[in-house]
């Protein structure tokens, strides 16, 4: 029997043209993928690194900004109008949904002790959902007590809130500004003349006669 030919190729003749055209093709495609691969793990390591550096501090700016990255960076992939997202990717995204609806949900000054225990659960949850995405073993107690903050750089945050608020609190005219004068600048010849005066208007009561000294100028 013999074998099947296409244009005067055998079947395996056209296996080995497909090869050697699609190959190449395939190869560029596979490294795009593995360069795209990477480069959005290495954003998602860097956000991640930002987050635990600073997660002492999260008033800073450089918090806030990589809080604001999280839905950009754990956004997924987009494949001709076709969006692509992980399991894990969207566990991230869940988590940081709930961690910013409890940051825009202030407590007043009576439960604030509540909301700050809350928040740390919720920013650890986050955290974590993030090193499992990244491939990082980490348990929520070392991602809750693993944080270093000087007593100072405390103390310091603690001064400056509030100080912003006692400034805040006196341009708005809710307070008065308190002051204490222990003294004025005193001109001992102007002292002296207005005692002088007072002396001398006292005489002219007693005796009935005012003396008044004229003199002339320059003298």
């Amino acid at each position: 029997m013999e074998p099947t030919t296409y244009f005067n190729l055998e079947l395996k003749d056209w296996w080995v043209v497909a090869a050697t055209v699609l190959g190449p093709i395939l190869a560029v495609q596979a490294q795009k993928a593995i360069e795209a691969y990477r480069e959005r793990r290495t954003r998602k390591a860097r956000l991640f690194e930002q987050l635990m550096a600073t997660r002492a501090s999260r008033v800073s700016g450089e918090h806030v900004r990589a809080l604001n990255m999280i839905d950009l960076v754990f956004y997924g992939e987009r494949t001709l109008s076709i969006q692509r997202r992980s399991k894990k990717e969207q566990r991230v995204l869940d988590a940081w949904k709930e961690y910013l609806d409890h940051l825009n949900n202030r407590a007043d000054d009576h439960a604030i002790q509540h909301w700050a225990t809350q928040s740390d659960e919720l920013f650890v949850n986050l955290l974590y959902a993030i090193a499992e995405d990244i491939g990082y073993a980490f348990d929520r107690v070392q991602l809750k007590r693993g944080a270093y903050t000087p007593i100072a750089h405390g103390e310091i945050e603690t001064e400056n809130a509030e100080l912003r608020r006692a400034t805040l609190s006196l341009i708005a005219g809710k307070h008065a500004l308190k002051m204490d004068v222990v003294g004025f600048p005193i001109d001992q010849d102007a002292l002296a003349a207005n005692k002088a005066a007072i002396q001398n208007v006292g005489n002219a009561l007693e005796t009935g006669v005012l003396r008044v000294e004229v003199k002339k100028g320059g003298e």
